[in-house]
Order: C-alpha cells, then structure tokens, then sequence
C-alpha cells in the first residue's frame, strides 16, 4: 500500500511542483521539504511539534508554554506547512528551538528526516494524518499524540469510506486528545481503540489570551497610525477570502450614509492577496491604504480611506482597537475562522452563515445570544449599522463572548497531563 501512496504522492510532485515554481510560490525554507536540514542541526531528543498553518499554530501556543514549564531545558522542533504558520510559530519559539517545514510524505524523505531530528515525541495539531510520516514513527518507536483532535463532518466522511485502510495507521498514533465528545465517538467509530481517545477540550479557548498590558500599551499607537479621532469607529474585517471583499465594501459603502466616522480595515487570510484587494477597492471608490506604508503619523489628505493589513502578527492589535469586528471565511463556504481573538478583547463579532469549521465553538456563542451570525449578504450593513448606533448591544455580545472563553479554558492543562506519560516513554527509548 505504502508503495502505491509513494508513487501516487511522487507523480502529484513532478506534476505540481513545476507549477508552484512557475508561480513563484517556492518561499525560503522549502528545502526543508525535501528533507535538507542543516548539516550541525543537534537539537538532543527534542519534542516535535507540528502545526499545519496558523490556527494550529496560535493553538500550539499555550501548549508549548506549558511543556517548556514541565520540561525546562527540552527544545523543540516545530513544522508547519504555510509560510504564515512558519512565521507565527517564529514568533513564539526559543532561542535554541528548530522552526522549519513538514517534509513531504514520501518514505525517503521522512526517514531522512526523522533520523536527524530524532524526537522523542511527537505533537500534531488537530487532525493531521501523513501514512508515511506516522508510520516511520511507529516504526522507530517514538509515541505520537494528535491533539486537540477534531473531524468535520466531511472529513469524518472521508475516512469512514477508508476504513479498512485508514483503521491500522490511526492505531499507529499512541494518543487522541479529541476537542468533543463527538470527535472522540467518530475516532472510535474510525476503528481507534477507546483506550487511546480522551476528550480534553479545544485548546483555542486556552490560546483567546489577551496581554492586557502590551495591548493597552500600543492603542494609542495604532489608533494614531489610522488616523483615528474620538468621534470615529474602526470595523476590522479579519481572515477574508476571495469574493468576501466586495461585499463588505458594499456594506460599507451603505454603512457610511448612516455613520460617515466608520472606518474599514479588511485583513485579508492571505497577506499576499493585497495588491488585488487594492484593486477591489478602488472599483469601489475607495482609497486602498496599505497599513505596511503608513507613516507614524498618516498623511491627512487620504480621503475615504480603506486599510488592507499586507502583514502577519498584527491583527490582534487592530482587533484591539476595533468597535465591531466580522471574521471571514464564513460568507463563502470556507468554513469560518477563529471567532475567539476578538471575543477575548471584548469586541461584538459578527460571521456568516459558513461556520463549519469552527461548529463546536459557533454552536457554543449562538446558544449564548454572544455573537451575531447573518444569513446572507444583505444583513451585514443592516448588523454593522445597527451595533454602530447601539453600542449597548455590542457590549452586551461581547460580555457574554468573554464569560464563555473563561468557563471552557484548560484543554492544553488536560492534555500536557496524558502528554507527560508519553514523553516518559519516548524518552527511554
């Protein structure tokens, strides 16, 4: 089998690959891909974590913390997939830590791979399953934990159509750390003994934490950088996709006859997407403003100013300084984005329809009157509208959004308690 998915995954490389080149998308650190690591590379056993992009990686945060509490002077080797994960795992690893990428899944590659990190245990993020990669593990007996382990409805489809192959490689992983109680009946039903599957909670309620102080330190220098007067109202639009521009710059542009103080910034999921984003708003009459070319202090004659946010690691300031935010991903069938980061800072947050990916933590905030999910298009300028001239309201969704990231942290406390028995074991291998 192992043959046939090496093949298959070699042939999707030479087709591909050109394609990526030809596209300009080979970014620094691809190499990694293929295995080359530095020739020095001594990292001791470490423990390697695994997060596919930046969601993951944001939830691998507090986890981290933890494990560097449990075990202080252990380094990690940490991998993503996406250039914006890489960078956010950068942003949070230590001086003597390992950030590079996931080798492809093909058996030379990570044999080469795993025989010079040599861990002693491995952390995947969610619901990563690489045959050749957790195999190779298995087989080198280093215990691998997949954690804060979710399915979506089409992915638990998917693999229950494979059972009979996906059945023995998910008995190769030593433990599931399920987000739900539904997650960990679907691995069972996948075939995963019960033994192996403890529901520990989502670990995105752990890492919906705000440094009160840093954050209350640099709003002046944000609000500032926007140009932003007392009277005025910034609504962030964070995590957008392709086709979610345009109607939110209709929105704003009906928005603007009732509140003419309200300011856009859209962040777009993909940074690089800006120079098209330029382009949108200006068919809007807009003035598209990059926020990587402002000044310290902006240039007073910009007139109907839209923000594209071009970079990685500051939208939480700008959600900071926020009167409503909208998470994208959710008007069109993307399935959403993390909801908690704006709740966390006590902002009224809005989505649409699409929560798919986030089903749990949607149903959780709808059952709790703490966030406003529309329907369609057509609402967006209706809610934004309506939370600029109530702001009652808006405090009211996003006390409500904060008591319910209080009452479901300590997934990542549950987890590191089952992780230590496995690092133990990885260690005396």
């Amino acid at each position: 089998m192992f043959i046939i998915y090496d093949l298959i995954i070699s042939l999707f490389a030479l087709i591909y690959l050109p394609i990526y080149l030809f596209k300009r998308k080979f970014h620094p650190g691809f190499e990694a891909r293929l295995g080359i690591l530095p020739q020095d590379l001594k990292l001791d056993r470490p423990i390697w974590l695994h997060a596919v992009s930046v969601g993951e990686a944001m939830a691998a945060k507090n986890i981290i913390k933890e494990l560097r509490l449990a075990y202080p002077g252990k380094k990690f080797f940490m991998t993503t997939v996406t250039p914006t994960g890489n960078k956010i795992a950068r942003a949070f690893s230590a001086k003597d830590d390992f950030v590079s990428y996931l080798p492809l899944d093909l058996s030379f590659i990570v044999k080469k791979t795993v025989d010079k990190v040599l861990p002693c245990m491995v952390i995947i993020m969610e619901t990563e399953i690489w045959p050749n990669l957790i195999s190779y593990f298995y087989k080198m007996k280093i215990p691998v934990a997949l954690v804060n382990t979710r399915l979506s409805d089409r992915s638990f489809k998917g693999y229950l159509s494979l059972k009979f192959l996906t059945k023995g490689l998910l008995n190769k992983v030593s433990l599931f750390c399920a987000q739900t109680g539904m997650d960990a009946k679907r691995l069972i039903r996948l075939g995963v003994d019960p033994e192996k599957v403890k529901v520990t909670g989502n670990m995105k309620f752990d890492s919906a934490y705000c440094d009160e102080k840093k954050l209350a330190e640099s709003k002046n220098k944000y609000l500032a950088l926007l140009g932003m007067g007392k009277e005025d109202k910034l609504w962030v639009c964070g995590s957008t996709h392709p086709k979610e521009e345009e109607i939110i710059l209709d929105a704003y542009r009906e928005i603007l006859g009732e509140a003419p103080g309200m300011k856009l910034l859209i962040a777009p999921r993909h940074p690089e997407r800006a120079a098209d984003i330029s382009g949108i708003v200006s068919r809007f009459g807009f003035r598209p403003v990059l926020v990587s070319k402002l000044p310290v202090e902006p240039c007073a004659c910009v007139t109907k100013p839209v923000f594209i946010l071009d970079s990685v690691g500051e939208l939480l300031y700008y959600y900071n300084i926020a009167s409503m935010v909208f998470v994208g991903g959710s008007l069109v069938k993307k399935g959403g984005h993390n909801i908690l980061e704006p709740a966390c800072l006590g902002k009224p947050v809005i989505t649409g329809p699409y929560m798919f990916n986030f089903r749990d933590i949607a149903a959780l905030f709808a059952q709790n009157a703490a966030y406003i999910q529309i329907h369609d298009a057509n609402g967006l300028a209706a809610q934004i509208a309506g939370l600029a001239k109530d702001p009652d309201k808006g405090f009211a969704l996003a006390r409500r959004g904060s008591q319910i990231i209080s009452q479901n942290r300590g997934a990542a406390l549950r987890s590191l308690e089952l992780i230590g028995k496995l690092h133990e074991k990885g260690e005396q291998k």
